[in-house]
């Protein structure tokens, strides 16, 4: 049947009005192929990478699988391949924390130093990148704070007026924080970083899926294509089926036990240092990285 079909192409194209269409054919299924692909090249210059084999991984039914590995080489890797649709992506090195990544059509270019990390060259990635160093700058200035209250205490100061001022810049970081969140995860309701900052706000504030005025908030002015992402309806579904069961309205749904899953016991790599997480309060949005 294949052979048939290339023969008649080809006694189509002996007829002049019919090359414009095959052409335009053949032009966009080019391009199709070429919009299915990624590249990523990696910098670094920690010492302590080189030599290392990190991983490409892919959420894939909730199950995180391979889609690409490659060897740090004099502080440069790189990834290649194939996908089927714009997702996020999180670059590992073992079992530690990992560095997302948005796997689009171009050239992303990740950085990695001491001190931070970068993921730019593709316009959601350089979206995501400016958003994480934001998000570290008040988590640094958040930090900082309770370095300022336990120099404050040595120091002798009188602790009543430090607090009143470290509490009143505390209340300002987090307000700063909710707009910064809140705003990106609107901005982004139809493509795939907003339904990512959403879930890990939202898993990095309960240990299981539960709904509070936040999350309500965001559910009210989503749109379609938001409250239909896979992990945001399956979150809110089974926050929803959490809430009941507290309020009574619902009986608990059996379980089989889960054996707990150990930490890796592994020291903390560049990315975890780099990454936003710990040191907030409970009602600020908190994103960690991955």
């Amino acid at each position: 049947m294949r052979r048939e079909y290339i023969l008649s192409l080809y006694d189509l194209k002996e007829h002049p009005f019919m090359n414009k269409i095959i052409y335009a054919v053949i032009s966009v299924l080019s391009l199709t192929s070429c919009a299915d692909t990624f590249s990523i090249t990696g910098l670094s210059n920690v010492s302590t990478l080189d030599g290392q084999k990190l991983y490409l991984k892919v959420y894939k039914d909730t199950v995180l699988k391979n889609l690409d590995s490659c060897d740090v080489v004099h502080g440069q890797f790189q990834f290649q391949g194939s996908i089927d649709s714009v997702r996020i992506a999180n670059i590992f090195m073992d079992d530690n924390v990992g560095l997302p990544v948005v796997l689009e059509n171009g050239e992303i270019v990740v950085k990695i130093d001491n001190t931070q990390e970068s993921v730019t060259g593709t316009p959601l990635n350089d979206k995501l990148s400016a958003f994480r160093e934001k998000f570290t700058q008040l988590m640094n200035q958040s930090m900082d704070l309770v370095h300022r209250h336990d120099q404050a205490i040595m120091n002798g100061k009188d602790m009543e007026v430090v607090n009143a001022k470290l509490a009143a810049e505390d209340e300002e970081l987090n307000r700063k924080m909710d707009k910064l969140v809140t705003s990106f995860v609107t901005e982004n309701f139809d493509n795939v970083l907003g339904p990512y900052i959403f879930i890990n706000t939202c898993m990095s504030r309960y240990e299981v899926p539960m709904l509070d005025a936040w999350i309500e908030d965001i559910m009210s002015k989503a749109t379609e294509k938001f409250k239909n992402d896979p992990q945001v309806k399956e979150y809110y579904s089974t926050a929803q089926q959490n809430q009941n069961i507290m309020n009574g309205m619902q009986d608990p749904v059996p379980q089989h036990p889960v054996p707990p899953v150990l930490p890796p016991s592994d020291g903390p790599t560049p990315n975890e240092m780099a990454a936003p997480q710990g040191g907030m309060q409970s009602q600020r949005p908190v994103v960690p990285a991955p």
